[in-house]
């Protein structure tokens, strides 16, 4: 075969298996990054083996660099906009935090702010618990932007994974665990680049599974406090998963029952039960009412949904059944959870956990389960198998749900790759090499796609971003969001944008969201209830520019607000108006 019939023998159309240009460049790129980490080992090892015994100047590396490597991104990637209800809801909740309150006094006109996970009765406020607008609230203070607050708790997980795999393993694996961490949940992941959370509560978990092991070696009061404050994070986090971190703590000191010096850790856990039920009794006004709970009362949302199997016009709803309605068309019929149901659920998310894991990784997940014998490795797989099992009764699932165990993850790698480094076939170290292939792998394939991101607007990358999987940096920004908001930047003084719906109007797609102080914003976002109500807003806000927003445009229409003329009243017989409705 000629060197030419070869080259296009890559093209996609000239070979059964899809084989690219694309991929041939990426496979060549790959080789020569691995040839050239084969060629530095020699000085690259020693100089990560006398690192890895400077705890503190690691766990500083390890939360300047996904920082540090994110902010290098923001001239072709800047500081995310929302986009998803429940980026809106934690930024409530920070902005919230920001004046100083648990909750904001309900609205005089809050039927035309009603919108997803946030109440309007008896209080104005966002439906999440508190900790990731409370990390959010730190980086606005620090910085003014909110973002800020998500660079601070990524930073802070990936510094505390390398602690945590301190109590686990040697440090140079333990470094090399803090590394995977920069790379699979640092500058180009979901937690990073979104307000959704999941890095603050990633950090809850390094913190209780990194004091365990240290307390069953010596049961110092700071470990013991630090215990305390990774339950504390988790319960302000994700309340309903801190049962399963609560219980797998309780687990592992149950095999040592000389463990005592636990008053720290209810010393420190106490303070974060006052706020959450200080919290409850100023949104929901009962100690004991969750927001989320007083938000499935009201709306039904995700339990208690009764489904209709007939569409209802949307003209002959109020904006709350309106909502109720659309929830219901989301989340489908409910029913009563069956065993087969719960397994299929199970099956079926599996797949998810892919987030959790680099690619090359796959080839050391099996030396992992040699290690289950003993029994600190066998509760790491009760651990996770507990936290995947609890979750999945919820009928939605997202990665941030379980990230209190994403440590244990990396975890899992790290020891599979620390077994497999053991493997010897007839006297050759042949896992050692395959160990250090893997990790090679793993650093190629990080560095091959944030180069793709640093020269963004190249020719190259360009054509390589479409096969971009996991990845969220990849141009998510809500492009029409940002357009919006930057005409609406250009009209000066205060303004009221009405935002109208077409009929054919996805419901995810919400544009009405707003600020603690709705009659401080500069900007306040109102449904379009129709000219007659729309007046009552307008009266109300007499000192307001009032525009109109229709976002199922192909291009989100801007304009100044004009009443629609009344309808005329048709001149119609009974019947034919009952037909019409």
């Amino acid at each position: 075969m000629h060197l030419a019939d070869l080259v296009r023998s890559f093209l996609p159309l000239r070979n059964p298996i899809g084989f690219g240009a694309s991929d041939f460049i990426e496979l060549t790129f790959t080789a020569l990054l691995v040839l050239l980490a084969f060629i530095s080992r020699r000085w690259t090892e020693p100089l990560a083996r006398k690192l890895s015994q400077k705890t503190g100047w690691c766990m500083l590396l390890l939360a300047v660099l996904p920082a540090a490597l994110r902010l290098a991104l923001l001239p072709h990637h800047p500081v995310p906009s929302p986009d998803i209800y429940d980026e809106f809801g934690h930024l409530l909740v920070a902005d919230t935090l920001r004046h100083f309150r648990l909750a904001n006094p309900p609205h005089a006109l809050h039927q035309f702010f009603e919108t997803f996970f946030v109440l309007q009765q008896p209080t104005y406020s966002s439906i999440y618990p508190l900790g990731q607008g409370l990390a959010m609230a730190l980086g606005s203070m620090i910085s003014g932007i909110p973002w800020a607050g998500v660079l601070l708790s990524s930073a802070a997980f990936c510094s505390l994974c390398y602690w945590m795999l301190r109590a686990w393993t040697t440090p140079l694996w333990a470094l090399l665990g803090g590394l995977l961490a920069v790379c699979e949940f640092g500058p180009l992941s979901q937690w990073m680049n979104s307000y959704w959370g999941g890095a603050l509560s990633a950090t809850a978990g390094c913190l209780v599974f990194g004091t365990l092991p240290r307390l069953r070696e010596q049961a110092r009061a700071r470990d013991a406090a630090l215990l305390g404050l990774g339950l504390a994070l988790q319960l302000l986090t994700r309340p309903y998963e801190f049962i399963f971190l609560f219980a797998s703590a309780v687990l592992f000191l149950f095999q040592f029952r000389r463990i005592t010096n636990l008053a720290p850790t209810v010393l420190v856990l106490l303070p974060a039960i006052a706020l959450m039920l200080l919290q409850n009794k100023q949104v929901t006004g009962s100690w004991t009412t969750l927001p989320y709970m007083l938000s499935q009362y009201q709306y039904g949302v995700p339990a208690g949904l009764t489904f209709q199997p007939n569409p209802v016009p949307h003209n002959d709803l109020t904006p709350q059944q309106q909502l109720d309605y659309k929830m219901q068309l989301a989340f489908g019929p409910s029913g009563p959870e069956t065993a087969a149901t719960y397994l299929t659920r199970l099956a079926y998310r599996v797949r998810f956990y892919r987030f959790f894991f680099l690619v090359p990784l796959y080839l050391a997940l099996p030396a992992f389960f040699w290690s289950v014998r003993e029994f600190q490795f066998a509760w790491v797989a009760v651990t996770l198998l507990l936290f995947a099992l609890g979750v999945n009764f919820f009928p939605i699932f997202q990665a941030h749900y379980i990230a209190a165990v994403t440590c244990l993850f990396v975890l899992v790698s790290v020891i599979g790759l620390q077994r497999l480094s053991r493997l010897k076939i007839r006297g050759y170290a042949a896992g050692n090499e395959a160990a250090r292939m893997i990790v090679f792998l793993c650093a190629v394939h990080f560095i091959f796609w944030y180069g793709l991101h640093v020269f963004d607007t190249a020719d190259f990358s360009i054509a390589m971003r479409r096969y971009e999987t996991w990845d969220v940096i990849n141009h998510s920004n809500p492009e029409r969001r940002i357009e919006v908001n930057q005409e609406l930047s250009k009209i000066p003084g205060k303004l009221l944008v009405f935002v109208r719906y077409w009929p054919q109007h996805i419901f995810q797609d919400e544009w009405v969201y707003n600020e603690a102080d709705i009659d401080g914003a500069r900007i306040v976002w109102a449904r379009d209830l129709g000219a007659a109500e729309n007046q009552k807003l307008q009266r109300y806000y007499p000192d307001r520019t009032v525009w109109l927003l229709e976002p199922d445009a192909r291009t989100p229409a801007l304009s100044p607000y004009r009443a629609e003329p009344p309808a005329p009243t048709p001149q119609s017989s009974p019947l034919r108006l009952e037909q019409v409705r």
